[in-house]
Formats: structure tokens, sequence, C-alpha cells
């Protein structure tokens, strides 16, 4: 039985132009977050796993499960796990990253052999081909993750054998909006 609630979320802050990555020493690092990032994989702590055991934001839950892309030559960044990291140790749970960017079959395998609350992290550009394989369409989420936002969660619920998608915003830092991420529109 698949799992009840898959939450997508793209990794955090990324270097761009003079912002570069620094690694969890503080050294600098192509592959890892900005402080941005770091600040955000913190704060995802009390969205994901709120002190008095009930999310923030009522239509997530507390993951049993989590997974991140693995790093590898063709996938190096260290992103969406060190987005993570943080909310495994604060719930003793493993981070699955057996799967890389380009894996994203396998990984919906992985995903729906599990039970209960998933949450993933993922590049993303690719976060709409893992929704699009568990849903079984192409119309149901945006096809395009924006490059500049790393605010939202995308929400799978199953019920029954339906699934449902929603979006819900984090609002964790100065910046995030509660506005979701639009479809993009087809040139004319």
């Amino acid at each position: 039985m698949p799992p009840k609630r898959i939450m997508l979320i793209r990794h955090a802050e990324k270097p761009a132009g003079r912002v570069r990555g620094i690694d969890a020493d503080g050294r600098a690092d192509a592959e890892a977050l900005t402080v941005r990032g770091w600040q955000r994989a913190g704060a995802l702590v009390r969205l994901f796993a709120p002190r008095n055991g009930r999310s923030a934001a009522r239509r997530l839950a507390v993951p049993d499960v989590l997974f991140a892309a693995g790093v590898g030559p063709k996938s190096p960044s260290r992103r969406p796990l060190q987005t993570i990291t943080p909310l495994a140790r604060a719930l003793g749970k493993r981070i699955e990253q057996r799967h890389r960017k380009g894996q994203e079959s396998a990984l919906v395998a992985a995903i729906m052999r599990r039970k209960g609350a998933v949450l993933v992290a993922w590049e993303h550009t690719l976060v709409p081909t893992i929704a699009n394989a568990i849903l079984g369409d192409h119309t149901t989420v945006p096809q395009r993750w924006p490059d500049h936002r790393f605010d939202v969660v995308w929400v799978l619920k199953r019920t029954g054998k339906r699934w449902t998608f929603r979006q819900v915003p984090q609002k964790l830092l100065a910046g995030d909006t509660d506005e979701p991420i639009e479809p993009v529109k087809p040139a004319r």
C-alpha cells in the first residue's frame, strides 16, 4: 500500500551570482547551500516536526520517511541532503539517498513502497517529474518550478485510490510568499 501523504520540496537556497555556497563547517562549496539555505534548512525542522507534535500547516505531516537526491559523479549537489539533515536529526531518522537526479522513476517506485508520510527533497526542475509519475498525469501540477522559489511544499494526499494535490506555503523566512507556483502559460 502506498503512502498516505507525499510532500515534495526543492532543496533550499543555492549559490547564485556573488552569493556563495558553504558547507556545514563554513568552508566555500559550490555544491552546498548558501547561508540563507542553511537558515531555511533549520526552519524546516519546526515546519515538519513542531514541538507540540502537530504540523504548523494543516496539510503537512511529520514525515515517517525522508528521501533526498543522492550525490554522485553526475549529481554532485549536496543541497537536497543538506536541506533535510537538520530535520532528520530532530526526528532521529535516516535519509534515504540511494537515488540520484535522473533516477526519478526508481525514486517513485521506492516512495510507493513506503507507508505513512513521506518527504522528498530534490532538484527543482525534476520535482514536477516526480509528482507526474505519482499522480499518473502531466496536468495536475505546474510543469515548471521557478528558479527563484524555495518557499513552497507540494503535497500529494491519497484517499482510497485517488490523489489530490495542494501547494502549502512555508512562510519561514523574510520574503517567502503565500502565492502558489502557477502553471506556465504557453506562448502564443
